[in-house]
């Protein structure tokens, strides 16, 4: 009998190792946390924005920094404080004297990775300025629209812990993110690791300079078409469908996921696919991303959240109670 052989609708070749190049180099720095930085760079991938949260000090806002590195791209760090301004983060219109006329300074969210640690030290008006840049990737300023350039993406750092000096996200902005990212302390081996590699470095002060630029912003723009062309069977949308559904008819659910949410499952789990040089989306790409999809986006009911129950507890019990297929 003649052997045959599966031939791929879409090579992702170059893609996987562009992925594996820029896993290489964060791993310079960053020991561990294989999943924060594998959710980053899906979330490059599907044109998505990510909110890390986390104590101070597990390395949220060098990892981020780490990954605009790897990146050939403009690169822009915006400090979010309670006296912030929404024209400091998208820009205003300045009266040039010698036009004598208005001109449009643009503000630091003109990049291709803009990096917001602490957001949720800003007040609702500089929180809301942000609306239209991450869902739309453009401003208007006096009428007239401006895009973003291509890629963007924003990857917000908050901590978890203190309140004091922080305002909370609105519902809105949370579900203008495609990830949120829960990271944990490093294991024990990891942390010796970590200072063994530290102490190599001899206090080395600016740590990505260790770094390479390994993909273009071109490059990321063609791996992000490519992602979009991931095969997914209608079996596995209806999946996707029935999981997001059951958020929106749980009793232990305040607040349900959004089509929205449907959408970043579907795009994250073609992402996963394609780090992996697969063509094809698998129940396990959906359900591995679905608790950092979606713990964002739910609200817990009071009676739920007095008991001490958590989202990713909750999707937990969707998952089971919805049919997995085959």
């Amino acid at each position: 009998m003649e052997e045959t052989t599966f031939q791929h609708r879409t090579d992702f070749t170059a893609l996987h190792e562009a992925v594996n190049a820029i896993r290489q180099q964060i791993g310079k720095v960053i020991v561990g946390q294989h999943e924060m930085i594998d959710l980053l760079i899906a979330g490059l991938l599907t044109h998505g924005h990510v909110l890390i949260e986390g104590v101070p000090g597990v390395a949220k806002t060098l990892t981020a920094k780490l990954l605009a590195r790897c990146i050939d791209a403009d690169f822009s760090r915006l400090q979010f404080t309670p006296d912030i301004m929404p024209a400091d983060v998208v820009g205003t219109s300045v009266f040039n004297p010698e036009k004598r006329e208005f001109e449009y300074k643009r503000g630091p969210v003109f990049g291709n990775l803009v990096l917001i640690d602490e957001i949720n030290r800003a007040p609702a008006k500089t929180q809301a300025a942000l609306f239209e840049v991450m869902e739309e990737r453009q401003i208007t300023n006096d009428g007239i629209t401006h895009p973003l350039p291509a890629p963007f993406m924003v990857v917000a750092t908050q901590n978890p812990i203190e309140q004091e000096g922080t305002y909370r996200l609105p519902e809105a902005q949370l579900d203008r993110f495609l990830f949120k990212i829960e990271v944990k302390y490093p294991s024990l081996t990891e942390e010796v690791a970590m200072l063994q590699a530290m102490h190599q470095y001899n206090g080395l002060s600016d740590l990505t300079q260790l770094i390479q630029r390994v993909v273009t912003a071109t490059q990321i723009i063609e791996y992000q078409a490519l992602v979009r062309k991931v095969h997914i069977e209608d079996k596995l949308l209806h999946f996707i469908a029935a999981l997001i559904h059951e958020t929106r008819n749980n009793a232990s659910l305040y607040l349900g996921a959004s089509p929205r949410a449907s959408l970043a499952v579907m795009n994250c789990a073609k992402a996963t696919a394609a780090m992996t040089g697969r063509d094809f989306v698998t129940p396990d790409d959906i359900v591995n991303m679905l608790p950092h999809v979606l713990r964002h986006r739910i609200v817990l009911t009071p009676e739920r959240e007095m008991e001490g129950i958590t989202t990713d507890e909750v999707i937990a019990q969707i998952v089971k109670a919805v049919e997995v297929p085959r």
